[in-house]
């Protein structure tokens, strides 16, 4: 049966879609990660400027927060992303494999009953299929280009653990009188 043939060039468009959905992923990723790192900046700036302002336990409190703050985005950005990107992967595997065992089932039906009617439905949307993994790749590609532009040259590729110590000063209390 030719829907053999249909069924590959519909898998090649569900793989180009997945890959598309990739790179928006990816693009999202770098987008967040680069948008952190410019409040980050922004954040380090302002802190300069108003620091002799500032108390010192207010300082280091607000320096304290700002970085628990970053780390979390980053990992929000880490967990969702990742989340997204096996929804994808799950998703384009069982369009794969649904589309597969549509068309051992339709070879079997033609088998079965001698009717030829998938065949001939199939070759008639072959030509459809074609020209849509045609876009569909020329989608993928456009997609890539736009998740390298997003993520540039200065995207944060891991995020780094500060350890702070913190040491209580201990509180003179009076006593009742």
């Amino acid at each position: 049966m030719s829907a053999k043939k249909l069924s590959t060039v519909t898998c090649h468009v569900i793989t180009s879609y997945g890959n598309t959905a990739r790179n928006v992923i990816q693009a999202y990723r770098a987008g967040g990660e680069r948008v952190v790192g410019l409040l980050e900046q922004r954040w380090n700036l302002a802190l300069k400027q108003s620091r002799s302002r500032l108390a010192s336990g207010v300082a280091k409190n607000a320096t304290a927060m700002q970085h628990a703050l970053h780390e979390y985005s980053l990992k929000g950005l880490t967990l969702t992303s990742g989340g997204a990107q096996g929804v994808v992967n799950q998703a384009v595997r069982f369009a794969d494999a649904g589309v597969h065992k549509v068309s051992v089932n339709a070879d079997r039906f033609e088998d079965k009953t001698g009717a030829h009617v998938l065949s001939a439905l199939a070759q008639a949307a072959l030509p459809g299929a074609v020209a849509l993994s045609t876009l569909a790749k020329k989608i993928e590609q456009g997609s890539a280009r736009l998740a390298s532009r997003v993520a540039g040259d200065r995207v944060v590729k891991k995020v780094v653990k500060r350890v702070r110590t913190t040491v209580r000063k201990p509180v003179v209390v009076a006593a009742p009188a």
